[in-house]
This record gives C-alpha cells, sequence and structure tokens, in this order.
C-alpha cells in the first residue's frame, strides 16, 4: 500500500469516526429534546385544567361530570393540522381525576374508571403538592405504546382535594424525532462524501512532507551523538522545505498558466507586425520602402527579443527563496557609481543623472550585483520619464531601522488610474518622448529583488512634480 493511499485511509478514518461520534451523540440527544419540549406543553395544560375544575369545585367535593361530553365531542372532532410536513387529524390527549385518595373519579378514555392511581409517581407527588411526572407504556415490555404522563394538583381553600393526570402518547410526537434522525444522517453521510473528495487531494500533497519528515527520521538515527541544536536546525529546514514544495506544487499549474497568457498577449502585437511586413516585402516597391519594412522586421525582433530575456530573468529571480549569498553593501558610493554608468546614456538626451547633495551613508546587507540592478532599473525608468535638460536626482534617508533610496525625476508624474498597476506584469505607460512602452517587465523585477532582501519598493507622484521610486531596505 502506497504512502498516499495510508494517509488517505487514516485521514477519512479520523474523521469518520468523528463525524461518528458526533452523530451518535446528536441522535441521542434528539429524543429527550422532544420530550421536554412536550412535557413543558403537559405542564401548562395539566394546570389549566386543574384550574378549571377548581372552578367547579368550590364547595370542597370534587366535580368532573362536565368534563365527560366535552371530551367526547373532542375525540370525535376531525381536523387538518400540516406541522412542518406531518398532517395531524384528531386529539390524542388523555386525562384522569382522581380524588384525594388516588382513586380515578375521570377518565376521559373509559378505561380506568374507578381505579386506584395512587401508586402511579405523578399522581403520589401531585396530591403531596408536588410535581410529578410519569412515562407508562399501554402495553406492557412495549415501548411503542407509551405514554408521558404529567399530574397537578387540584387545590380548593388551601386543601389539596384531587388531581389531574394529562397524559400524551409518545408516538405523537416520535414522527418529528425520526424525521430529525433522517436529517441528521443525511447531513453526516453528505459531509462525510464532501470530505472524502476533500481528502484525496489533501493527500497527494501531503505525501511528499511526509517524505520529507521519514528521510529527517533516518538523519537523526544515524548521528553518533546527539545535538540538540543541530537537530532542530535540520527539523526545521525539513519542514521549510516541505512547504515550500507544497505552496509551489499548488501554485505551479496557475503560475505558468498565467506566464503563458501574459507572454502571448504580449508577443502577440510585435508578431503581427513582423508578419504584416513579410507579406508586403513580396510584393515589388521602392527600395525606400523595403528599408523601411525591414528596419520594422529588425526593431520588432528586437522588442520580442528584450520581453523574452527580460522575462526570463524575472522567472529566474521569481523562483529563488532567499538570497545565497549576502554582503555589506554602502548604499552612498553605490549610488555614485551607478550614476556615473547612467550617465552617457542621460546625455543622448540632455539629461544629467546627479546624486544629492550633504546625504549620510547607510550600509544594508545585500546581494551587490541584485541592488545594482533593481536601482539601475529605477535609473533607467527615470530618465525615460525625464523631459529634455531635466535632472534625475538619487537620494538616501536614513530611519530607525530602514534606509530609503530614492531616485526622482521631472516627468508628467503617474496617471491616476495607473497608480495602482505600475507593478503588474507586462503593464507599462508610454514613454513621453518616443510615445513607446516598454516591456512592463523591469519595476516588477525590482520589486522582486526588494523582496528578497525583505524590503519593499513605490512609486509616486512629487509633491512638486515628476515621479519618485522608493527602495526601502533594511539597514545591516
Amino acid at each position: 500500500m502506497s504512502k498516499r493511499t495510508r494517509i488517505f485511509i487514516g485521514i477519512l478514518l479520523a474523521y469518520v469516526a468523528g463525524v461518528g461520534l458526533l452523530m451518535y451523540r446528536q441522535l441521542e440527544e434528539i429524543d429527550p429534546r422532544y420530550r421536554e419540549s412536550a412535557e413543558e406543553s403537559l405542564v401548562e395544560t395539566a394546570q389549566l385544567l386543574a384550574t378549571l375544575i377548581e372552578g367547579v369545585s368550590r364547595d370542597g367535593t370534587l366535580q368532573a361530570e362536565a368534563l365527560d361530553p366535552v371530551f367526547q365531542a373532542l375525540y370525535a372532532r376531525r381536523f387538518k393540522a400540516n406541522i412542518y410536513g406531518f398532517e395531524k387529524t384528531r386529539v390524542e390527549m388523555r386525562l384522569a381525576v382522581v380524588d384525594r385518595g388516588g382513586r380515578v373519579v375521570f377518565d376521559s378514555t373509559h378505561r380506568a374508571l374507578g381505579a386506584d392511581y395512587s401508586q402511579w409517581r405523578d399522581v403520589n407527588l401531585a396530591l403531596q403538592g408536588e410535581y410529578g411526572a410519569r412515562t407508562t407504556p399501554d402495553v406492557e415490555d412495549d415501548p411503542r405504546t407509551s405514554v408521558m404522563y404529567v399530574a397537578a394538583p387540584i387545590r380548593v381553600a388551601n386543601q389539596i382535594i384531587g388531581a389531574v393526570s394529562v397524559g400524551k402518547p409518545v408516538q405523537s410526537f416520535g414522527q418529528f424525532v425520526q424525521a430529525a434522525r433522517r436529517k441528521t444522517v443525511l447531513v453526516g453521510t453528505i459531509s462525510v462524501v464532501a470530505v472524502l473528495l476533500f481528502v484525496v487531494i489533501l493527500s497527494v500533497w501531503l505525501v511528499r512532507p511526509f517524505g520529507v519528515f521519514a528521510d529527517y527520521v533516518r538523519y537523526v538515527r544515524a548521528q553518533r551523538s546527539f545535538s540538540l541544536p543541530r537537530l532542530s536546525r535540520r527539523a526545521l529546514s525539513a519542514v521549510r522545505a516541505a512547504y515550500d514544495e507544497m505552496r509551489d506544487a499548488l501554485a505551479g499549474r496557475n503560475y505558468v498558466a498565467d506566464y503563458v497568457q501574459t507572454l502571448t498577449h504580449e508577443v502577440k502585437s510585435p508578431l503581427s507586425a513582423i508578419r504584416g511586413a513579410a507579406e508586403l516585402l513580396q510584393e515589388p516597391m521602392p527600395d525606400a520602402d523595403r528599408a523601411r519594412f525591414l528596419a520594422n522586421i529588425a526593431r520588432e525582433t528586437q522588442r520580442i527579443q528584450e520581453l523574452v530575456d527580460r522575462m526570463m530573468e524575472l522567472t529566474a529571480l521569481e523562483s529563488r527563496r532567499g538570497l545565497d549569498a549576502t554582503a555589506p553593501v554602502a548604499l552612498k558610493p553605490l549610488l555614485h557609481e551607478l550614476a556615473a554608468s547612467a550617465q552617457p546614456a542621460a546625455e543622448a538626451r540632455g539629461l544629467h543623472v546627479v546624486v544629492a547633495e550633504g546625504i549620510a551613508d547607510a550600509t544594508v546587507e545585500a546581494d551587490a550585483f541584485l541592488l545594482q540592478q533593481a536601482v539601475s532599473n529605477l535609473i533607467a525608468n527615470a530618465i525615460d520619464f525625464s523631459p529634455p535638460g531635466g535632472t534625475v536626482t538619487l537620494g538616501l534617508a536614513r530611519h530607525r531601522r530602514m534606509v530609503d533610496v530614492t531616485v526622482r525625476d521631472h516627468g508628467p508624474g503617474i496617471p491616476d488610474y495607473a497608480e495602482d498597476k505600475v507593478f503588474e506584469k507586462f503593464y507599462s505607460l508610454a514613454r513621453p518622448h518616443t510615445r513607446k512602452k516598454s516591456t512592463g517587465l523591469g519595476l516588477p523585477f525590482v520589486k522582486e529583488i526588494a523582496e528578497l532582501h525583505e524590503g519593499r519598493v513605490s512609486l509616486r507622484n512629487g509633491s512638486d512634480g515628476g515621479a519618485v521610486a522608493t527602495l526601502s531596505l533594511p539597514l545591516r
């Protein structure tokens, strides 16, 4: 039997056992709850009838003869009452009136007139002024014929002169008990089936983590000496690896589908342009037009190449769960270095890239190459959106535990509709000087680098125009 099957059966049996115990307890509680409700109604009915008899027995002599025609008419009465799907057509309540000695002076069913009821619990307690109730079957050893009785004393001038005993067959509300039990069993069965499907899926993803724990157990057994720190680190690594693998497995399909869909959408436009130009080149045309179409093909091909390259870089970055190696990086010299590297590209458009004066240095623990890539992307983005003759300013701002690397331009800023989208993959705004868009992967690339360094990145409009990109990193 495979691990997956054992896990599946184990979880399912545990759940079925739990649901079975819960259902058993629930089914056992249904009947008592209905009996309690019925008994409460019988108490009120007994008190009502005792009060009526007291009203006609003021001379101290028990008067119950007037009840006989009332109950004869009541039992002959036919009606239809639909009670939650069950139809009731006749009255099943019983009434017995006893004198102070317990002798029956009235019986609505005419079965026990003159009988001695003093031995019955409900009557005995009622004649003593206490609350009494009992359940007795009409046919001995046949619980299906059980009848619930509740008695109430009859008082005249503070003297108990008798008692009334009101009864109701258990079978009259037993149909409601059976219906409630059937519904409870149905709900439990549906629950087990639903969890069965869930466990099938869950057991698939739990196989690998249990394999990791088994590997850890074998590792512990292989150790010659006991070292709690070493074993704890190994255990945490095992748990982390299992969790990462489960997360990647669950998210992998959606991740791939999302990338395929977005890449197809982005590549569709340049491919259409290349195809159109290639079809036109098959026709005779002037050399100038031919050169223009060839230039279009080269430009769109380069666009696809840039898109694929950037996407591969971003995918490789997203697949990393942490930084392999870090080192202290002084940010002020890094900004001066990057400003000098970006200056040739900026001068081609008459721009300047400068580092703000008077900034204090700060050191972070980082991957120097990735950090350079992130800030370089922010600088390149600022250059693209700066007006001719403008300035891109790099700055540092220290806080208690974080340091902000800022890249500021004086371009048109971010439109309101784009503020929440600038870090989405493939989302790009048209550059002011070319009216063309980029691959839309630069800022997502910076965001991934920031998260790997336990930091964050933001892009907002400046208070006096332009846009300000802020890369926040924890201080060393």
